[in-house]
């Protein structure tokens, strides 16, 4: 087992990539918390995954309610190793004019904002405690090379990429490692919103843009999140990782 005993709390954990990572987490050993803004299927994953599990009802949107995660999370389980910021969002794919501002801000507000609160609720317990661990984020091929009409999606993930390697840069004399995975699109529910109606067609053109033919799944990620969460990775702070099938070559 690669993470035995280690503790990593996971957001948006209830469903896609975020679920897939909790679940091996739990293989490999390690005690997750199982933060989500939907905590009825946090819970019953937690309830599935068994007692070294906790679901947490968070909105990462929201500072308080990333802070008050984190003390949960510590008051259940004493220390925490992992942080995985993997709550997502994004717009539907359309023209960038057709985005209007309330959406603009919901995707920020997401895939931006909650990696600055949960920087904020973290990295002090980290740095007044002998104990160290070490984040990593999800990002997207999109924030690497970006696909018509997901502009402004992709901005939030270029965000990520970037705020991953300078935080890693930063938190280094602290001995916190930082990295970020990419994905290429995954068969998740988020999927119609980046490739349009779901369909077929829609289906095989976005995948005949992926050079190994598939999408992502969860279990890529999980496995690409493992390696990064284990010792295996002790020397490894400051990369972004695309789990993409080669789009991004």
């Amino acid at each position: 087992m690669k993470l035995l005993n280690k503790v990593a709390l996971i957001t948006g954990a209830a469903s896609g990539f975020g679920k897939g990572m909790a679940q091996r987490f739990v293989e490999e050993g390690a005690k997750v918390a199982i933060l989500d803004i939907n905590y009825e299927s946090a819970k019953l994953l937690s309830d599935n995954l068994g007692k070294s599990t906790i679901a947490i009802n968070c909105d990462v949107t929201k500072s308080e309610e990333v802070d008050k995660a984190v003390k949960t999370t510590l008051k259940k389980f004493t220390v925490i190793d992992i942080v995985i910021n993997n709550a997502g969002w994004t717009h539907v794919n359309a023209p960038m004019l057709d985005i209007d501002e309330e959406t603009f801000k919901k995707v920020y507000d997401i895939n931006v904002f909650s990696i600055f609160h949960m920087i904020k609720a973290v990295i002090p317990f980290w740095r007044a405690s002998s104990h160290r661990g070490n984040i990593i984020n999800i990002g997207s091929t999109a924030g690497i090379s970006p696909r018509p009409g997901l502009t402004w999606y992709g901005s939030t993930k270029g965000a990520v990429n970037f705020m991953s390697k300078a935080l890693a840069i930063e938190l280094a004399p602290d001995k916190i490692r930082v990295n970020c995975i990419a994905p290429v699109a995954g068969d998740t529910p988020l999927l119609p919103q980046f490739i349009g109606k779901d369909t077929k067609e829609n289906r095989e053109k976005f995948i005949s843009t992926i050079p190994l033919g598939r999408f992502s799944m969860a279990s890529d990620i999980a496995s690409a999140a493992v390696y990064l969460a284990s010792d295996d990775a002790e020397l490894v702070t400051g990369i972004v990782l695309p789990v993409d099938g080669g789009r991004t070559i």
